[in-house]
């Protein structure tokens, strides 16, 4: 498990084809790897992965096909940026949501709009993915752990900090570009408590039914 806070930005310094997956190693930059064991899990943009080899200030991670084509590593290139994140110790603070780093979707990134303290950006999740998706309610995007300001359809919108910007590579987002995306995984779990079989929902979501499925105080 991951919290969405990210701890360093590093570089992806090669990609190697093995078969159909990809044998990628990235420059961990400030990330620390003093404490780090082969099969430790690395967030990489929002991708849980395995080491598989270490040393110095690099890591190495196998990528499965399935991984390369249901998020943006697989079209990255030697030199892009990646968020990283170490998984999550027991002891540790939950500064952002509990993130599984296993992402749903790849979304698109609509439009970004500069203001004094903050950039605001309209994205678009894939279809399936929207109804998962609140007002107020928490996303990971690349990684990150934000808050979702408003909710249109399949688009919603967010409004990230100077330092986000800055300690991540959201900074450097423009209009078009693609995202992985996780969705909440407090709104996934309660959507299988509502439904009778994990397909059409069992009736309308009301105070009676959270009642039931223990989310909500007699």
């Amino acid at each position: 498990m991951f919290t969405g806070i990210i701890q360093a930005v590093g570089t992806i310094a090669s990609l190697a084809q093995q078969g159909d997956a990809v044998r990628m190693t990235v420059g961990a930059g400030t990330l620390g790897l003093d404490d780090v064991v082969l099969g430790d899990s690395i967030a990489c943009s929002g991708a849980c992965l395995t080491v598989v080899k270490f040393g110095g200030d690099v890591f190495e991670v196998d990528v499965s096909p399935e991984t390369l084509a249901r998020t943006t590593l697989g079209r990255l290139a030697a030199g892009s940026p990646i968020n990283l994140e170490k998984a999550l110790r027991l002891s540790d603070r939950l500064g952002g949501h509990l993130v599984s780093g296993h992402v749903d979707g790849v979304g698109e990134v609509l439009w970004r709009r500069e203001h004094d303290n903050s950039v605001q950006f309209r994205l678009r999740a894939p279809a399936g993915l929207a109804r998962y998706i609140a007002p107020k309610g928490s996303i990971c995007v690349e990684g990150v752990s934000l808050t979702v300001n408003a909710v249109a359809g399949a688009e919603f919108e967010l409004l990230i900090i100077p330092h986000t910007l800055k300690a991540t590579t959201l900074g450097a987002l423009k209009a078009g570009a693609p995202v992985n995306l996780e969705i909440d995984l407090l709104a996934r779990y309660l959507e299988r408590l509502l439904t009778a079989d994990g397909g059409a929902p069992a009736g309308n979501l009301n105070l009676e039914l959270l009642r039931s499925a223990g989310f909500a105080g007699h």
